[in-house]
């Protein structure tokens, strides 16, 4: 992992050797001195310097792996791998060379090579869950990098250098504004830290305007950044406190990084104080606090921790003023690795970065939920982009926003790290389809289209002069179709829907779509949802309407047919239709017409009897007047069969649309609508004005399919 990510675990500064140590011939004593002492920087060099002169294999061996462990300690897994397979190559003893050697390789996005080098840790120590727990890792990482989650992650490249620049905090509620930590020339801690290489951090200021352009940053004054080191800042959401973290040297004594707090005084702010619970033997480090300010999230190597650094948390006492004793956050966070860097969002949502847990290599950023008082779990890697082979930390969000700002070492890095934005683009749905004439293919416009979703929105829009509707963006801003719902897609078409061939409109249909967003990762447009609406004209087809030969009584599957038109008029509640029932030309004029007459009639009391007004309805027989197919046309077919289903297409049961201005008189009455005075308008509508036929008889009737037999 990156040595910032030590910086936040809390590592030592270090004063204990003069400064002439590289003046010392004894260079294996020195470096591993200096190993032990962390400064593995200094020590790199005494440990190459040693290689040269050591004559022994065992120690060249040790000499080689010991560079290996300093290269992985400051973050440089392209060395550290070179130096452990150098040291497996020199008989290297101890088995971890085997186990950094993979986890060098999976820090590096070499899952493959991971996976072998861990199974042969994995053969050689059976014992150790790491072995087990890297493949598993791997397997993971490549399975999230093929399969990435939608945030889009960029580097900020305009407040980047090739230093280090981590940790970014919002400074208020405006979220334009961060502090961030770096080491870049010109802080005010010059000194050199002999454990990564590098001069001590500040905390910097930067802000961002409305185009996207950030601003120089800008070292914060004494007494916040002094010639100690500092970094690690977070602050309240009223933005009166911060927390941060500083590291103040005392010659030939190795010390701690501890937890400061600073109140805001106008523009500025005031003289730090150390927090009361740190001490001078533990290390405290990233500083997290609540957003009611009462609750402070940190990494320390307090005792009765899980492993090298835990997550912690301690509670402000309103009552006594005073803050209260740490609580280590158990095993749901904290493992035998390194939990650190926390981040708590709304109070409810611990974000924080794991080396224990299984990741994609270096630092993960998790996420816990909170489960009770004090105690988290519901633990999720956010995967890949969020997360990379490298080392991710120190992220952030804005508000309840899905953006924000995070900490990597990843490929297009342009310094040691670098401050990256990331966005979780907004999933867009649109549900859309084609509405036709049944019979003539023509698109039909101005249907409405009514989508209603379970999230309880309902929305209405009307076909295009194409027949075509889209649920898509919402002009008032937003969207219509919205993520984790499901949709019913229904029509209702208006008396002046008409078409060039449809002149007196459609019949309403109670077909529906349904949809679902839920559990969609990726935006979609649900294509094909499409309506057929029939006409009316002379007659519409529905299910027949069977009859036991010169009988009226009707069959159960003749009950089940007019459900059809049953449903036809609860669609269509203007309706007002005449039902008519039709013989063939066998039997005597007379008889013919009472047996239609009947059947018609049966159909007429089965609707009635399911609760159609009986004034929407005229049942009339017609006998055999009026025969789709003639004597003449039968008799010259040549076989018997062919004749009884000519036969059978005459006795028919159909219904014409009469009228479509029927009002329901137990309806609840309309307020009637106070019209503005003086106001010239009127609101009549005509039928030239609808293209509906005028309320008589002579309009053609729409008969109904064939339903009687």
């Amino acid at each position: 992992m990156k040595i910032v990510a030590k910086l936040a675990f809390g590592w030592a500064l270090i004063f204990l050797f003069s400064a002439d140590i590289m003046a010392q011939q004894d260079f294996f004593k020195d470096a591993e001195t200096a190993f032990t002492n962390k400064e593995f920087f200094n020590a790199i060099a005494l440990y190459k310097k040693a290689y040269t002169k050591e004559r022994k294999f065992e120690t060249k061996a040790l000499i080689i792996f010991r560079t290996g462990e300093c290269y992985r300690s400051i973050g440089d897994f392209k060395q550290s791998e070179a130096w452990y397979f150098k040291a497996i190559k020199a008989n290297y003893t101890n088995p971890k060379a085997k186990l950094y050697l993979a986890d060098a390789k999976r820090a590096q996005g070499k899952y493959d090579e991971a996976i072998i080098e861990y199974n042969n840790y994995k053969a050689e120590v059976p014992s150790d869950p790491r072995g087990e727990a890297g493949v598993k890792a791997s397997e993971l990482a490549k399975e999230w990098t093929n399969k990435p989650s939608l945030y889009n992650i960029d580097n900020v490249t305009l407040i980047n250098t090739k230093d280090r620049e981590f940790s970014p905090c919002f400074v208020d509620r405006k979220y334009n504004k961060i502090y961030f930590t770096s080491t870049r020339p010109g802080v005010k801690g010059n000194d050199f830290d002999a454990t990564i290489g590098e001069f001590y951090s500040d905390i910097f200021e930067t802000s961002v305007d409305k185009k996207g352009v950030w601003s120089t940053p800008v070292a914060l004054l004494e007494p916040i950044n002094t010639k100690n080191n500092e970094g690690l800042t977070s602050i309240t959401k009223k933005g009166d406190m911060m927390y941060f973290t500083r590291c103040v040297p005392v010659a030939n004594k190795v010390v701690y990084n501890q937890l400061w707090s600073a109140v805001r005084k106008g523009n500025a702010w005031g003289e730090p104080e150390k927090l009361p619970f740190c001490n001078d033997t533990n290390k405290f480090a990233a500083p997290a606090i609540s957003d009611d300010g009462m609750t402070l999230f940190f990494s320390s190597d307090l005792p009765g921790g899980q492993g090298e650094n835990d997550i912690w948390m301690v509670k402000f006492d309103k009552k006594e003023k005073k803050w209260g004793t740490p609580i280590n956050l158990g095993t749901e966070i904290n493992t035998a690795g390194n939990e650190v860097f926390p981040y708590i969002h709304d109070d409810k949502t611990l974000y924080f970065s794991s080396d224990g847990h299984l990741g994609m290599g270096g630092l993960d950023i998790f996420k816990a939920e909170s489960v009770a008082e004090n105690s988290w779990g519901n633990l999720i890697n956010m995967n890949y982009p969020l997360n990379s082979p490298s080392d991710d930390f120190g992220i952030i969000f804005e508000s309840n926003k899905e953006r924000g700002y995070l900490t990597s070492n990843r490929e297009g890095t342009k310094g040691l790290d670098d401050i990256w934005s990331f966005v979780l683009p907004p999933l867009l749905f649109s549900i859309e389809g084609v509405i036709l004439d049944s019979k003539y293919k023509e698109p039909i416009e101005g249907v409405t289209v009514k989508l209603q979703g379970s999230d309880g929105t309902t929305v209405e829009l009307k076909t295009d002069a194409n027949g075509v509707y889209k649920f898509a963006e919402n002009p008032a801003g937003g969207r219509y179709v919205n993520p984790n719902t499901s949709y019913v897609v229904s029509t209702q078409v208006g008396n002046d829907v008409i078409t060039k061939n449809s002149k007196y409109g459609f019949v309403n249909s109670s077909e529906k779509w349904t949809e679902t967003t839920v559990g969609e990762k990726e935006s979609k447009v649900f294509k094909g949802h499409n309506f057929s609406l029939t006409s009316i004209e002379k007659f519409i087809e529905f299910p027949d309407v069977l009859y036991d030969l010169g009988k009226s009584t009707l069959r159960a599957e003749a009950q089940d047919s007019l459900l059809f038109l049953y449903q036809t008029l609860l669609d269509n509640p203007t309706f007002v239709i005449e039902l008519s029932a039709h013989t063939d030309s066998r039997g005597s004029d007379v008889e013919n017409m009472k047996l239609s007459e009947a059947r018609a009639k049966a159909c007429y009391d089965f609707l009635v009897a399911k609760g159609i007004s009986a004034a929407r309805i005229i049942p009339k027989g017609y006998g055999e007047k009026a025969l789709l197919i003639t004597d003449k046309q039968i008799n010259a077919m040549k076989t018997i069969q062919e004749k009884e289903v000519a036969h059978q297409k005459n006795r028919r049961t159909v219904f014409s649309v009469l009228r479509k201005d029927y009002v329901d008189p137990n309806a609840p009455k309309e307020v009637p609508k106070v019209e503005a005075p003086n106001k010239t308008e009127t609101n009549e509508v005509t039928p030239e004005a609808t293209g509906e036929p005028a309320t008589d008889t002579s309009a053609p009737a729409t008969e109904a399919t064939p339903t009687g037999k």
